[in-house]
């Protein structure tokens, strides 16, 4: 029986653009701490169909002080673009020379984070520490970014503090009005952090509460099902995804499919999940040297070996990862037996571990 799927709102179609840069598609990749760097970034473009994609969250602080791992994280090249680079802080000098300083660096958009759950970065008045302020500091913050250059300036927030606290839409109209590009809304609170079920009422609530400015929808977007209730009952004009993409890379794909025939096309086949982890790891030890890259795709490794259904031996190898000569034996491996009796492209569930929290560095 052939499989169905609801028909995509027509303005999604039209060209879609932050500020004075244009996006391919409406479909963006969120940040995610320790993943979403460059490696990661420019093997996702390559299957197509992503919008915009952000860097890691990174201190204002931190750059003014030329840290290495920061400078890590801002890594990028002409092909890693349409790119938003995120930033945190509370001390404005600092924000405002960080956004100069990025603007003359050549970056296209800055995302001020306001939805981090984590404690370093709240403790310093950064994050969601941001949506509960009655002082007029958060609106400073926001303000001096915008004021400091003149490219798009955007903010990423949550809801709120809490469920008592749901500062998110009087934040979103207050942006507005000081020239804030767009908002990207993740549907829950900085008391639930990752936990719990995304609100989409209360994202739509901050799409009523703008005139203008796009509203971006955040949160469990794991498939086409699930994108279109965002889009539906929201009404936001894109939407980010963060986790989800981690478990399926072709996501993005698949919506700009859906998008432009009604039918999303399947996930990477197993050939094509393998690829892509030897171009993503590959992309890793260029940028980070062999040893610090197998380090870090020992986490990434665990959405891989779920979705090919790797069994115990294969999984506890790349969980033991250190070279690159050890993966090219994991991955012979796992061509000569070929895919599992009965896998099929995107027959699992896009389940993940809940990020540690966005930091400049780990």
């Amino acid at each position: 029986m052939k499989e169905s799927f609801p028909a995509p709102p027509k303005y999604l179609l039209e060209p879609f653009s932050i500020g004075s840069v244009p996006l391919p598609s409406r479909f963006n990749l969120a940040p995610l701490a320790g993943y979403t760097h460059m490696p990661f970034r420019l093997t996702v473009r390559e299957l197509g169909g992503l919008g915009l994609a952000t860097t890691d969250l990174v201190s204002a602080r931190a750059i003014l002080e030329n840290s290495r791992k920061t400078f890590e994280l801002l890594a990028t090249c002409p092909e890693d673009k349409p790119l938003a680079v995120q930033i945190y802080g509370s001390n404005l000098k600092d924000l405002d020379a960080a956004a100069k300083f990025l603007e003359a660096r050549g970056t296209q958009i800055i995302d001020i984070n306001m939805g981090c759950p984590v404690n370093k970065v709240v403790k310093g008045g950064g994050g969601s520490a941001m949506m509960c302020d009655t002082t007029g500091q958060t609106l400073k913050v926001v303000q001096t970014v915008v004021e400091a250059v003149k490219i798009p300036v955007t903010v990423k927030m949550r809801l709120g503090w809490d469920d008592t606290q749901l500062t998110a839409p009087k934040f979103a109209a207050e942006f507005e009005q000081i020239g804030v590009s767009a908002i990207t809304i993740h549907g829950r609170t900085r008391e639930q952090g990752f936990s719990g079920s995304v609100n989409r009422d209360g994202i739509r609530t901050v799409v009523e509460a703008v005139q203008k400015i796009p509203v971006i929808g955040n949160g469990d977007i794991r498939n086409i099902e699930e994108a279109h209730r965002m889009i539906d009952e929201t009404g936001c004009a894109a939407i980010a995804i963060g986790r989800g993409g981690l478990a399926n890379p072709w996501i993005f794909r698949q919506l700009n499919n859906w998008l432009h025939t009604g039918v999303p096309g399947g996930r990477g086949s197993f050939e094509e999940r393998i690829e892509f982890m030897e171009t993503h790891l590959r992309r890793m030890i260029d940028w980070r040297g062999e040893h610090l890259a197998c380090l870090q795709f020992r986490k990434v490794s665990a959405y891989h070996c779920r979705a090919i259904k790797a069994d115990k031996d294969t999984h506890m190898k790349l969980q033991m990862l250190s070279r690159w000569s050890d993966f090219q034996e994991v991955v012979l491996e796992l061509r000569e037996k070929g895919p599992p009796k009965n896998w099929q492209a995107g027959g699992y569930e896009a389940e993940m571990n809940i990020p540690s929290g966005a930091i400049s560095h780990w």
